[in-house]
């Protein structure tokens, strides 16, 4: 069993989708991106960060150690961080400015035991249909930007406004599954004998 330093109930059902028992902990971080820090470096930091505060936290529930894993999703459009909206007009510039455009999702997952922390960085350009206002608006309508980097969940409505993607499917809702299961793997953790 593996702890997941996540509430995300995205990252949660694509654990359940390859069979990995765990249980979810709280991993709080302060997610304020450093002065000049590179999108990439950014979306490393978080996840080791996530995971090594979720490692933490076993000691403070008084709860068996086992491997943690975390993991960190961002939307960059021309070299900047689209994170989550802070309101309904944000979601919708932030759509807006996706119309038409290719952007990259760049998600990276960590696991530690205590002694080892491990990453994996998954890279997947999302190329957008162009969209006006009102199916922005349209879609900031039903909520489910609120909670997205990037103000869109692919998972859901949002696949509406995706014309093609080449990378990882599961790394944009914001586990990479491969990458997942890998790390898990050396730490003798097999999704197969689950």
């Amino acid at each position: 069993m593996i702890y997941l330093a996540s509430q995300s109930p995205r990252r949660k059902e694509l654990l359940q989708q390859i069979g990995i028992d765990f249980q979810q902990i709280h991993s709080e971080i302060d997610e304020t991106p450093l002065p000049d820090e590179a999108p990439e470096a950014y979306v490393i930091r978080m996840a080791k960060e996530k995971a090594l505060a979720g490692w933490e936290q076993l000691s403070v529930d008084q709860r068996p150690p086992m491997p943690v894993l975390a993991a960190d999703t961002s939307v960059i459009l021309r070299m900047k961080i689209l994170g989550k909206p802070r309101n309904e007009q944000q979601a919708c510039d932030m759509l807006l400015s996706l119309s038409g455009n290719s952007h990259e999702v760049i998600t990276a997952v960590a696991v530690t035991d205590g002694n080892d922390l491990s990453v994996k960085v998954s890279k997947t350009i999302v190329q957008m249909t162009s969209f006006d206002r009102a199916v922005a608006q349209a879609y900031v309508a039903t909520g489910e930007p609120m909670d997205k980097a990037g103000a869109y969940g692919i998972q859901g409505k949002g696949a509406l406004l995706v014309e093609n993607m080449t990378g990882s499917y599961s790394g944009v809702v914001g586990l990479p599954l491969k990458d997942t299961a890998d790390l898990l793997q050396n730490l003798g953790i097999s999704p197969w004998h689950s």
